[in-house]
């Protein structure tokens, strides 16, 4: 499973939708499309693109924490709480986070698991002060009793840091890494999946740039994603391995605005089942259950 934060899918417009005015191969090599408004579905070779509902019958601008609890562990959080909330999670939903995610229903189930994102030592730094404020996707790991990954593990090559290539952390964390490609990384987080059950890698810079932030790295940070998702279409299609990439809110389609969008959330399948998902995920709270339903 690949979460990419704040993806939607917008309006065919070749000034603020970035798959549009700048080209996606992922979308027009594997599709020969790419998914608008008007065009939600595509379907190629066993490899699916459809949306997926954000607004879960709420008011306002879906937001992350809300979105990412709905899709982890299965259930309306905007509905729970009365509002759309974000972006981190909401008081309330902590409890449901620590008992319903989805490392932990496979965890109960005797599964392997692994939350594929290492962490640097700032984020450890962070937590070691008594600061316990976490996002849903490693508050749901932290809580299903997974170890986080560290800089050794990307050493290692047992997981890949957010930015996929590691040059972020070199950059402005003062790491040095080796610079390694999105489409090493893609292999790498297949051999990752190979090892186990139910595998998530984290992707989040996608809203970052939807709200306007680090615009300078805008380009490298568009086509490491680009090669990435590729990649890891091409290989898994053809394999048992299930692939689901899905979002929780509508922000990078549409430049325009820094804020959220209700558009819907983009959700892209390949591999065993992969139609299944297509068909049965409606909106975020579909996700955890069609995966269980397929793949535990």
């Amino acid at each position: 499973m690949i979460f990419i934060d704040g993806v939607g899918i917008g309006k065919k417009d070749y000034q603020y939708n970035p798959f549009f005015k700048y080209g996606f191969k992922t979308f027009e090599q594997l599709f020969d499309d790419i998914p608008a408004i008007d065009k939600q579905r595509l379907s190629k070779n066993g490899c699916y693109v459809f949306p997926i509902d954000a607004n879960l019958s709420v008011d306002g601008l879906p937001q992350s924490g809300t979105g990412q609890v709905s899709i982890f562990c299965g259930m309306n959080a905007p509905k729970f709480i009365g509002k759309h909330f974000g972006p981190f999670p909401y008081s309330t939903t902590i409890p449901v986070i620590e008992s319903l995610n989805i490392f932990k229903s496979y965890i109960e189930a005797d599964k392997r698991v692994c939350f594929a994102n290492a962490y640097p030592q700032v984020f450890f730094d962070y937590m070691n002060s008594g600061k316990t404020r976490l996002n849903v996707t490693a508050l749901s790991a932290k809580s299903a009793g997974l170890r986080l990954n560290d800089v050794n593990d990307v050493i290692d090559g047992n997981a890949l840091t957010a930015e996929i290539t590691n040059e972020r952390w070199n950059k402005n964390l003062n790491y040095k890494l080796n610079v390694i490609s999105p489409e090493s990384a893609a292999g790498r987080l297949i051999n990752i999946a190979l090892k186990n059950d139910f595998t998530l890698y984290e992707f989040f810079l996608t809203d970052h740039l939807g709200h306007g932030r680090i615009a300078d790295e805008f380009d490298q940070i568009y086509h490491n994603l680009d090669n990435f998702l590729f990649t890891l279409l091409t290989k898994i299609n053809n394999s048992d391995l299930s692939l689901i990439i899905c979002s929780d809110h509508g922000n990078f389609e549409d430049l325009s605005v820094k804020t959220h969008t209700n558009n819907p959330a983009l959700g892209i399948s390949a591999g065993k089942h992969a139609d299944k998902f297509a068909l049965e995920i409606i909106d975020l709270t579909d996700i955890k259950s069609t995966i269980l339903k397929h793949c535990l």
